[in-house]
């Protein structure tokens, strides 16, 4: 149970209160005394806010749906409504789906008995089409068992269009309403529809409004914070693919592009990123004081691939053939145009090779027979989502890494890039922003956040003016999103993101678990708001959490990154 100074201690269930329980359980209103004022009294001095209506009264034609329709800027419409029971670990809620007009679908999760006036939306990943499945938040205290995750109602949407995978084809970009509403309205629609939805059945809106999203999900999040600064009170974004069109038709491109061969398949193959992380670790592991099977800073790190190239006539898997050497030294730096000037913010950072074939996906290589997911995205990025509606797609194939071809991107950059650095909206509306990011992401370099970070701590007054608003968190050694290298648990983020909003207590530092094939822990660490690192205090567990203590960085690499799209972050 998350403690607010907004929320007062909870009451023994009355007999009235009882009864208003199961009748909400079974779907029927509370009753008499269940309107608008009762609610807000409830929420004022008593516990859970209970509904005042039935769930299935949300989609009955003529009554609270076709009074949402109404919604001037998200005309929406409810389809169902039904109540979903209890579990052991999940409350009872009442599920609703509809859309906003003209086809942002949705889902959205409202408690019975345990709303406590909290909305948490989360984002979506790829180029979206689909619904993800939402959870309520874990309980920081396990002791805390009254709500089981039910302070929060929940919405999720598949961003305006439906896609057969997250990553393509993408045909539906052809439509500039869809390709907009993925870019740009489909998040901020949908806040407004759930939280119309949320007062016409708990008689009153949330109190507290969050969003929570990484990849894509962490985009819009940054696209909330900077266009609609009002939506959201707190927003966590994970490795956000704020530089999209960049990202994409430039860094996403050129692994593919440099990583196949003429024979159309992976140089750099599969089976020799073991050797490849092994001699990665051998030369930079104990860069940053601590030989522990990660790199804390990768930037920091000095490899040459050619240190194992492989002897003449020779191919084996710890080591790499020259034409492998090659494309390694091409993957480990940044896209450049016909003068050596970056396309893209950041490169395959040393120490990221085994999630070079995944997880999550199969990225810069695969094994034999299973197709690389950079070169599908790419295509489908180029073909169908680059360049305004009515100009021809570009292949793959044909695409240039040009000053030209870069040109050709920032039209539509304004739908789905998120670059804007100027967040004094947000933080004036008293918004706080959690990002974060792996040091070992392979499908979105992380110098693109510390670069986007370091352009919001110009804008906005310096690291102290940005820290009591926002705050950065790098991961040593994770990879997109989850894996590899200890990791951030989503509801400790959403904790600490509720804590901050509420009570005003920033986040000191996130404790990350690293666990095995079976689910058990086997690494804590503590991970502290940029630039800080976790040094070890020389004494007890590498795996302990509580063996590591805050410090600056021994070195600590200029965050702006002079590349072709500078001047988008000013």
């Amino acid at each position: 149970m998350i403690p607010s100074r907004q929320l007062p201690r909870r009451r023994r269930p009355t007999l009235v209160a009882a009864l208003a329980i199961l009748l909400t359980l079974i779907g029927l209103s509370p009753g008499a005394g269940g309107t608008a004022a009762a609610a807000e009294a409830r929420r004022a001095n008593d516990g859970p806010i209970l509904p005042v209506t039935a769930c299935a009264d949300l989609a009955a034609s003529g009554t609270i749906g076709s009074g949402l329709q109404g919604l001037r800027e998200a005309p929406t419409r409810i389809t169902s409504a039904t109540v979903v029971e209890a579990t052991a670990t999940v409350p009872a809620y009442c599920f609703v789906q509809g859309y906003v007009a003209p086809q942002v679908n949705f889902q959205l999760k409202l408690p019975l008995t345990t709303w406590q006036g909290r909305y948490l939306q989360p984002g979506c990943g790829g180029f979206c089409g689909f619904i993800s499945a939402t959870r309520f938040p874990a309980a920081p205290d396990p002791a805390c068992k009254t709500d089981a995750g039910g302070d929060y109602a929940l919405a999720a949407t598949d961003d305006g269009h439906t896609a057969p995978a997250p990553f393509g084809p993408e045909e539906w970009g052809q439509d500039q309403q869809l390709r907009t509403d993925f870019g740009t309205r489909a998040v901020h629609v949908v806040s407004v529809a759930a939280k119309a939805i949320m007062k016409a059945y708990y008689g009153v809106p949330p109190r507290n409004s969050y969003f929570m999203g990484c990849s894509d999900g962490g985009r819009e999040g940054l696209m909330e914070a900077q266009r609609y600064p009002e939506d959201f009170d707190g927003i966590i974004a994970g490795a956000p693919a704020s530089y999209m069109p960049f990202l994409s038709a430039g860094h996403t491109a050129w692994v593919a592009r440099v990583n196949t061969g003429a024979d159309g398949k992976p140089i750099v193959t599969a089976d020799k990123l073991t050797g490849l992380h092994s001699a990665v670790l051998a030369a930079c592991d104990g860069d940053d004081g601590l030989v522990d099977g990660q790199i804390d800073d990768p930037r920091t790190c000095d490899f040459d691939p050619a240190s194992i190239q492989c002897p003449a006539g020779v191919d084996r898997t710890d080591c790499l053939t020259p034409a492998q050497v090659t494309a390694a030294r091409k993957l480990y730096s940044p896209p450049t145009d016909e003068n050596g000037r970056l396309l893209y913010p950041g490169r395959e950072e040393p120490g990221s090779e085994i999630a070079w074939a995944g997880p999550p996906l199969p990225w810069v290589t695969a094994p034999a027979g299973t197709p690389t997911f950079a070169a599908a995205t790419a295509d489908n990025y180029l073909r169908y989502l680059a360049f305004p509606v009515g100009r021809p797609g570009i292949p793959l194939s044909d695409w240039q890494f040009t000053s030209e071809d870069f040109a050709k991107l920032l039209p539509e950059q304004r739908t789905t890039a998120a670059l804007d650095p100027d967040l004094s909206e947000f933080r004036n509306a008293g918004g706080k922003l959690i990002l974060y990011h792996g040091w070992a992401d392979t499908l979105i370099p992380p110098t693109g956040t510390t670069n986007y970070y370091q352009a919001v701590q110009d804008a906005m007054g310096g690291p102290a003016a940005t820290n009591r608003f926002a705050r950065l968190f790098m991961f040593p050694g994770l990879y997109h999103c989850t894996g590899g290298g200890p990791g951030p648990n989503s509801s400790d983020l959403v904790h600490q993101l509720v804590q901050w909003t509420e009570n005003g207590t920033a986040p000191q530092k996130i404790v990350a678990t690293q666990t095995d094939a079976g689910g058990k822990a086997v690494r804590t660490r503590p991970v502290y708001p940029y630039p800080l690192v976790a040094r070890y205090k020389g004494t007890g567990s590498i795996d302990d959490a509580a063996n590591f203590a805050p410090a600056p960085p021994a070195t600590r690499p200029d965050d702006h990154i002079d590349w072709l799209g500078s001047d988008l972050l000013k």
